[in-house]
């Protein structure tokens, strides 16, 4: 891979061509907002939070490529303003009640919202009523904690190789389903390694029996299964 050069926040920076903006940024110490990207899985964009301007246009910098001379700003006025704004959709969009949910204090949305300085939703809160799916024996499904960043449809397909998790449905009507949306019980590719729940940001994963603010995730077996694999120390 051949060295470019792009300017990052007013200072001219060095990547590789086939990185992504958010990778260069975050190798230059610079650090921006991401929900949905998690390190180890596909990217997808859907958040936005990690939106850049780039000679004047905004793009989400984890599906973005990075060229040679590209102008980069991170955290312009416009960037925090849109930023707080899409947090506030997000908040908006389902029930987010902090105070009765097994992830308060351990939740990335939640402290997405304080670093962001989110201290109020400007818009109407659509509060749908959606269900929970605790048919499983060891874990629970709620709908309406979920922020639809497909990690867990990303490492279920990619790293457990199972595919147990897709989406149904189109725009305000999206939800994660289970196969073809059977309950998450009875699914018959689920091998109940639980990597969904660990990479999810928010309570809509979770374990049972699990009360409020008790449940703590951990995203660091990604890169210690990823490694093995790369240097083969899962072969015997």
């Amino acid at each position: 891979m051949s060295v470019i050069t792009l300017t990052l926040n007013g200072e001219l920076i060095s990547g590789l061509t086939g990185q992504t903006l958010l990778e260069i940024i975050q190798e230059h110490d610079v650090e921006i907002p991401t929900l949905c990207h998690l390190d180890g899985i596909s990217e997808r964009g859907g958040c936005r939070l990690c939106m850049v301007e780039v000679n004047g246009r905004l793009t989400a910098s984890c599906v973005t490529k990075a060229t040679e001379g590209m102008h980069v700003n991170t955290h312009t006025d416009k960037l925090i303003k849109y930023r707080q704004m899409l947090m506030e959709l997000m908040f908006a969009e389902r029930n987010h009640i902090c105070a009765i949910c097994v992830m308060n204090g351990h939740c990335e949305l939640q402290a997405m919202a304080a670093r962001l300085g989110m201290n109020s939703v400007r818009y109407d809160y659509l509060n749908p009523d959606l269900p929970m799916d605790a048919s499983h024996k060891r874990f629970v499904l709620d709908h309406n904690r979920c922020i639809l960043c497909t990690r867990c449809v990303r490492v279920c397909n990619e790293v457990e190789g199972a595919h147990t998790w897709d989406v149904k449905g189109r725009g305000i009507a999206s939800q994660i389903v289970a196969d073809l949306n059977f309950p998450w019980g009875s699914s018959p590719s689920c091998t109940s390694c639980g990597k969904c729940v660990q990479v999810c940001p928010t309570g809509a994963l979770f374990e049972q029996g699990m009360t409020v603010a008790e449940m703590e995730k951990r995203h660091d077996f990604l890169p210690w299964i990823l490694g093995g694999r790369e240097k083969h120390e899962w072969n015997w």
